[in-house]
């Protein structure tokens, strides 16, 4: 009897660690860290804050852009350059702003993410080689459109021009930069699949072209964290460096030991990385209404902390509600206790709505509202929000769980899906392709604009748009009514190439791997035999 009431050493361990992630030590945590990095930003104000999804998005309250780097791709014997996520608009904006600073942050006592130590050093890098052939491909077409002059003058423009375009090409840095905690052999290792990833961004069909022309200096990764020295008197300007600095900025201290902060008021257990994994602490709460309502929170106190972002959270699902947006009950699993539920401290408090009243005790926070047209394809994808706000489409496809009250458009403008994600239904996306397409197809004939979204525009919506270009477009971008794709075996590099011209437009698509598996499923696989039961019928 004395040994079943005994905990092993894991179950305690599991508990004293659920303890010290509270959601107060993750929240205080990350308003700390985010001194930092405002310090940080203010040291180059014309540089571009952004943030790298979905971590980094904690860390400052206002952030110029997002991006997408996965620490997936930078795990050892992992690496990968992905054209999923090219990231495009991140090269863009260095190139026009000359540099940008990115911020992440990590839990596992390293000073920096793996997608910093190795997965955007290895972006830059196969970013700047591709520029460099692209410009060697452009020489050389020059010399031969040129030929032979028998004008002397022109010919020694010529050649001189010819020398001009050598010279930057070989002062265009294109080695691999890293970090010194790498070590050489997965350097060697990394330098090794160079050439081939370069090879894979040029075939992907991403505007080299334009981004040789945006940028005026290499692409290059440099590193700041809480253990960096940094002489304030001796900050260089981004201007006076011979590459576009893209800054690495990891907002938590890397310290492996749990810290104790105490303040007049209040102590707290400090957490490296606390803005990761947000499913697992945050209670619904977002970035957004966290730092639109930052000081009523850290100023709750750990005791009341809980309850106050119930609240919060509560009421702005309300107000969200009332204005017709996506507005999702957030339901909390108990926490579990050493001893069931006869330690107090372990009870949740539970939220009282009898006194929730709407008013403007706290700021509520919008989504994003940006409609991202797909080139000329007459096809846009967004947010409900966005859904919510516009009125210049034909018509609408809803892929999000709720419905949507479009009262401008008729019964045949508006079809609504109601698709979930592939981590809880492995088939939800796929069973509702066809009607998708279908619906894309006969609105598209009739050269109608049609707007796809859903709750974040950033998965399935993009994933809907993903499978109607394929099955609707040819590889340029032209409508053709399915008769490319009838006389196509769809393969993986196809539709990826089909995700790149995509996301070119739509910045902030990030589609989840469970969910492009469906896409790539309907499409028929590249399988000749399963083309017929995938492809929509013609109307």
């Amino acid at each position: 009897m004395e040994d079943e009431n005994k905990l092993s050493i894991y179950r305690a361990a599991r508990t004293i660690k659920r303890r010290e992630n509270t959601l107060y030590n993750a929240l205080r945590s990350i308003h700390d860290d985010s001194v930092f990095v405002g310090e940080i930003s203010q040291l180059w104000p014309e540089l571009p804050l952004l943030a790298n999804l979905r971590c980094g998005l904690w860390y400052s309250p206002k952030f110029d852009s997002t991006c997408y780097f996965k620490s997936t791709d930078g795990h050892t014997k992992n690496w990968s350059f992905n054209t999923s996520r090219l990231n495009l608009h991140v090269a863009h904006i260095a190139g026009q702003k000359g540099g940008c600073i990115i911020v992440d942050s990590t839990r596992k006592g390293k000073r920096f993410p793996d997608s910093m130590s190795k997965t955007i050093p290895i972006w830059t890098c196969v970013f700047n080689r591709a520029i460099v052939n692209h410009r060697s491909r452009m020489q050389d077409h020059d010399e031969r459109a040129e030929g032979v002059s028998s004008d002397n003058h022109e010919s020694e423009t010529s050649d001189q021009h010819a020398e001009n375009t050598r010279q930057a090409s070989h002062e265009w840095d294109s080695s691999l930069h890293l970090p010194l905690w790498v070590s050489k052999t997965e350097r060697a290792s990394i330098e090794e699949r160079l050439e081939g990833w370069t090879k894979e961004l040029e075939a992907s069909g991403a505007d080299i072209a334009s981004l040789a022309s945006c940028l005026k200096k290499p692409l290059r990764p440099l590193w700041i964290s809480q253990k960096t020295v940094i002489w304030l008197n001796e900050v260089p300007d981004h201007d006076s460096w011979d590459f576009t600095p893209i800054i690495l900025v990891s907002a938590s201290s890397s310290t492996g030991v749990i810290q104790h902060r105490t303040t007049s008021e209040f102590s707290w257990n400090y957490i490296p990385g606390a803005g990761d994994d947000e499913e697992s602490w945050a209670r619904g709460l977002s970035p957004d209404l966290f730092w639109k309502n930052v000081y009523d929170i850290i100023n709750s106190g750990p005791d009341t902390c809980n309850q106050k972002v119930a609240n919060m959270v509560e009421k702005d699902r309300v107000y969200r509600a009332q204005r017709g947006q996506n507005a999702p009950q957030v339901t909390l699993k108990p926490p579990k206790s050493l001893n069931s539920t006869n330690d107090p401290s372990c009870v949740e408090p539970i939220l009282s709505l009898d006194n929730l009243d709407i008013k403007n005790d706290i700021q509520f926070c919008d989504d994003d509202s940006t409609v991202y047209w797909l080139g000329t394809t007459n096809i846009a994808v967004g947010t409900a929000l966005a859904a919510a706000n516009t009125t210049c489409v034909d018509c609408m496809l809803n892929c999000g769980r709720e419905n949507f009250s479009a009262c401008h458009l008729n019964t045949e403008a508006y079809l609504h899906l109601p698709i979930v994600d592939s981590k809880f239904d492995r088939f939800s996306l796929r069973n509702n392709l066809a009607s998708a397409v279908n619906f894309a197809r006969l609105n598209l004939r009739k050269g109608k604009t049609l707007l796809v979204f859903c709750q974040n525009g950033e998965d399935i919506s993009v994933c809907v748009c993903l499978a109607i270009l394929t099955a609707l477009f040819d590889d340029r971008g032209t409508f053709d009514d399915g008769k490319s794709f009838s006389e196509t075996h769809i393969s993986k590099w196809d539709m990826r190439l089909r995700l790149v011209f995509l996301c070119k437009f739509a910045v902030k698509a990030r589609p989840s791997r469970g969910n492009l598996k469906q896409v790539y499923s309907f499409l028929g696989g590249g399988r000749p035999s399963s083309h017929t039961p995938s492809t929509p019928s013609t109307m």
